[in-house]
């Protein structure tokens, strides 16, 4: 395997990994998202990438690939520790800061074609607040047995499918104190209801990406205060706010009236970071999110696998 270099973001806590050396082949960025998960070679890569010793089981990050068209400045297949996102948003925002940062794009709008759509991110002096796939409400109150007793999860769509679950119903609430019996029950959830969650159009889109647990703060002067913890993948922990599961929780507040036109969402993570949501626009069957966030360079490396190497492309310890 060559070298791989990357640049890595932060974005409220939540890493971000940008690769822009990998080839995937295909006609859209759907298409190369499947390529990617299908190819051994391009797999050895995010394995490398991803896994300890070079990464650890919370890692994020993505290939920069073209766009569907003229109309993106840029696509990216995103990955995690144990495959391939449809979305992300904070590593939609960390991709628009980039952008930005390195000249590829001009301050002002970055159109970013992901796996479950085009979104566009507008990059100013305060950050980026990118605009999302339209967002719905897919099913409310589907029951799911625990092991903290039976609770009820509404399921939504960010770009990505996740079941919301009050903390408080399963005895938790979202801190780090609780960060082990999040992850446990989140992931529980999460296998539970995959079947569950169904793309009404597209099948490459269905599963359910995350659980998100969440605490319910009350309601601020312009709008519901909430903080979260997003478990996805098997078992890896947000440490941002999530981005994506940022905008399902705008579909289901919007839906329930608890958050109204024009007003705002402060969406705390469990390291205390914040992203800003709100509705921009309804569609027919569901709502145009915003969400807002900043994300900082952390650093550059160049990663390598010696041949000799026994543990080969790593491991990982979850």
């Amino acid at each position: 395997m060559d070298e791989v270099s990357v640049v890595d973001y932060h974005t409220a806590g939540e890493p971000f990994r940008i690769v822009t050396s990998v080839e995937i082949p295909g006609d859209s960025v759907a298409d190369r998202r499947v390529t990617a998960q299908s190819s051994e070679a391009i797999d050895a890569v995010r394995q490398l990438l991803v896994n300890e010793p070079r990464g650890h089981a919370d890692m994020y990050g993505g290939f920069v690939v073209p766009g569907d068209d003229d109309g993106a400045d840029f696509g990216v297949v995103f990955w995690h520790k144990d495959g391939y996102s449809t979305a992300c948003g904070h590593g939609t925002i960390a991709l628009a800061t980039w952008a930005v940062d390195t000249g590829l794009v001009q301050p002002g709008d970055v159109v970013i074609d992901v796996p479950s759509g085009r979104v566009t991110a507008h990059v100013s002096d305060s950050g980026v607040a990118f605009r999302n796939v339209p967002s719905y409400v897919l099913r409310r109150d589907v029951p799911v047995s625990t092991s903290r007793g039976e609770v009820l999860a509404d399921i939504s769509y960010g770009g990505a499918f996740y079941a919301s679950v009050p903390a408080s119903s399963v005895g938790l609430s979202v801190a780090p104190s609780s960060y082990a019996d999040l992850i446990a029950i989140g992931r529980a959830i999460k296998w539970a209801l995959d079947p569950v969650a169904v793309h009404p159009t597209d099948p490459r889109l269905s599963g359910l990406y995350g659980t998100i647990l969440y605490d319910d703060l009350g309601d601020l002067e312009d709008g519901p205060h909430q903080r979260n913890l997003a478990v996805f993948a098997d078992g890896e922990a947000d440490r941002s706010p999530c981005g994506s599961g940022t905008s399902a929780r705008l579909a289901l507040l919007y839906d329930e009236g608890r958050l109204g036109p024009g007003q705002t969402l402060r969406h705390d993570s469990i390291v205390g970071t914040t992203f800003l949501g709100r509705v921009v626009a309804q569609t027919p069957d569901g709502v145009v999110t915003e969400v807002a966030g900043a994300a900082y360079r952390t650093g550059t490396a160049t990663f390598s696998l010696d041949p000799r190497d026994p543990l080969g492309t790593g491991f990982t310890l979850r």
